[in-house]
C-alpha cells in the first residue's frame, strides 16, 4: 500500500501583484505533487490582485484567500501567510506573487525532506532574467550539515541557499517561532534560514525548480539601488557569527566584509549617489557600532581617486556613460569627451 503524501501549505503574500499573480498560480496548479492547498494573503491591493485571487478560488478548492484588514510591511505580510497555513501540514512552500514554479518544484523538495528527517528546509537553484542562481553548494552533496551549512554561508564559500520561492520549510520550525521571518530587513529570509540551521540541517536539489523574476516593482530592486545587501550581511555576521564561528574566524570575516564595505561606499562618492543612500548607510553604520566617517572610509576613497588617476582614459568614459543617463552636465560632457579624443586609443603616452 502507498504512503499517503503529507501536505504542503503553499502560501503567496501579495501587494498589487496582478501583472504576475496568473502565472503564480499556474504553476501551483502545474505541480505533479498533488496534496497541496494554497493561500493566497492579499495585503489591501488596490488593482486587480484580489479580483484574479478570487477567480481561481472560486474553481479551485484547494486555494485560500486571507485578506488583510489593514495594510502592513511585507515582512509581517509574510508572518501572516505562514500563520495562515494548515494546521495538518507538514511542510510549507513560500512563492513570491511574481515567480512561479516548475513543475516538479514541489515534489523533489518534499522527497529529500521525506527521506532525511533531520533536514529542516531544502532549497534547490533558480533562474532568472540573468541566467542561473547559483548556490556553490558541492555538487552530488543532498544533505548539509546544517551548523557547518551556515558556517560556510558566513565565511562567503556558499550563496543563495534561502531565497524564498526556491526552499521548502519543514512546518514545525515555522510553528515554533510567532514570526518566522523576524525584524522588518529585506534580510530577514535568510535570518530565517540561518535560525533554522541552529537546530536542523540543510537540504539541496540540485535542479532548477523555480524561476525568479527580476523587475523595477520589487522590493529587491530597492535593495540593489540602495547596495543596502551589503550592510544587511555586516549586521548579520555580527548577530549569528558567535554561534557558528570561532573567534579568528569572526575577526576575519568581519575584517574582509568591512574592507569590501567601504569599497562600496568609496565608489559611491564619486558615482555622486544622491542624500537618501547616504542617510540610509551612515544610520546603519552607527547601529552597529560603527561610523561612516573613518579612516577606513578615508582610505578606500583615496585608493578609488588613485585609481581613476592612473586610468584617465576609462574614468572619462565611465563618466560619459552617467551622461548618457544624465547624471551629468552637457557642458562637463563635452569636456570629457574632448579629452578622450585627445587620449587616443591607447590612452596617454608617457613622455
Amino acid at each position: 500500500m502507498q504512503r499517503s503524501l503529507p501536505l504542503v501549505s503553499v502560501v503567496t503574500p501579495v501587494f498589487n501583484g496582478s501583472k504576475y499573480l496568473r502565472v503564480c498560480i499556474e504553476s501551483v496548479l502545474a505541480q505533479t505533487y498533488r496534496n497541496w492547498d494554497y493561500t493566497i494573503v492579499d495585503n489591501c491591493s488596490t488593482d486587480k490582485t484580489l479580483e484574479i485571487a478570487q477567480e481561481y478560488a472560486q474553481k479551485h478548492p484547494q486555494i485560500k484567500i486571507h485578506v488583510n484588514k489593514q495594510f502592513v510591511g511585507p515582512i509581517e505580510n509574510h508572518n501572516i501567510a505562514f500563520r495562515s497555513m494548515s494546521a495538518d501540514a507538514k511542510y510549507c512552500k513560500l512563492l513570491a506573487s511574481d515567480d512561479w514554479l516548475y513543475p516538479e518544484c514541489i515534489s523533489k523538495l518534499v522527497d529529500v525532506a521525506e527521506r532525511n528527517p533531520s533536514v529542516g528546509i531544502v532549497g534547490s537553484y533558480s533562474i532568472n532574467a540573468h541566467g542561473i542562481r547559483w548556490g556553490h553548494l558541492p555538487l552530488g552533496e543532498e544533505v548539509l550539515d546544517g551548523r557547518q551549512a551556515a558556517r560556510l554561508f558566513l565565511l562567503g564559500s556558499i550563496e543563495s541557499f534561502w531565497t524564498p520561492s526556491t526552499v521548502l520549510y519543514r512546518a514545525s520550525l515555522i510553528r515554533s517561532e510567532h514570526a518566522f521571518f523576524p525584524g522588518s530587513a529585506p534580510s530577514a529570509d535568510l535570518e530565517a534560514c540561518l535560525n533554522c540551521l541552529r537546530r536542523s540541517d540543510l537540504g539541496f536539489v540540485h535542479q532548477i525548480l523555480s524561476f525568479e523574476r527580476i523587475h523595477d516593482e520589487a522590493v529587491t530592486a530597492k535593495v540593489r539601488e540602495m547596495n543596502s545587501q551589503v550592510l544587511d550581511r555586516l549586521r548579520i555576521l555580527i548577530e549569528f557569527g558567535p554561534t557558528f564561528l570561532g573567534q579568528a574566524e569572526r575577526e576575519s570575516r568581519m575584517e574582509e566584509q568591512l574592507s569590501g564595505y567601504y569599497r562600496m561606499l568609496a565608489v559611491a562618492c564619486f558615482n555622486f549617489r544622491k542624500s537618501e543612500f547616504w542617510r540610509l548607510h551612515n544610520a546603519g553604520l552607527a547601529e552597529l557600532g560603527y561610523s561612516i566617517y573613518s579612516p577606513r572610509f578615508a582610505g578606500a576613497i583615496v585608493a578609488k581617486f588613485l585609481d581613476l588617476a592612473l586610468n584617465p582614459k576609462a574614468t572619462m568614459e565611465r563618466i560619459l556613460k552617467r551622461v548618457k543617463t544624465g547624471r551629468v552636465q552637457r557642458t562637463e560632457a563635452r569636456a570629457c569627451s574632448s579629452l578622450i579624443e585627445s587620449l587616443g586609443p591607447q590612452g596617454p603616452v608617457n613622455e
